[in-house]
């Protein structure tokens, strides 16, 4: 690849992540989601995240996840070729979902938040009058 070809990648790839909100490293958590008639539940992978670096934000229907990985000293590094970041992720959502109903759970680092649709949401069936 030329210098040039290297230049002109570059100046084409989008930023992983919003610049004026996050500092540092920033890595894109493997996102499942799946709809039903009753509910969106979502399943996050989020390795090295603990309940305390965890933030859960939805506002004016944008689902945000920011999840700060903990990692704990073990003495002083002679070598380091692991270095920390922090996952972040963004999703637009339906405004008829029932935010106060929605739970979210953290275990071995697999987020599961389960969000209910709203009443007016669901599907309906019209019955025919003969």
């Amino acid at each position: 690849m030329t210098a040039q070809e290297m230049v002109k990648r570059q100046e084409s790839t989008p930023s992983p992540h919003e610049e004026t909100r996050t500092v540092g490293r920033v890595l894109t958590p493997a996102v499942d989601i799946f709809e039903s008639d009753e509910r969106i539940t979502l399943v996050a992978d989020m390795p090295g995240v603990d309940k305390k670096g965890l933030d859960i934000d939805l506002e004016k229907g944008v689902l945000t996840l920011n999840g700060e990985i903990s990692i704990e000293s073990r003495g002083k590094s002679q070598l380091r070729e692991f270095s920390a970041a922090n996952y972040y992720r963004q999703f637009k959502i339906s405004e008829h979902i029932d935010v106060d109903k929605a739970t979210a759970e953290l275990k071995n680092g697999v987020l599961t938040l389960d969000i209910p649709k709203a009443e007016s949401a669901k599907p309906r069936k019209i019955a025919i009058k003969h």
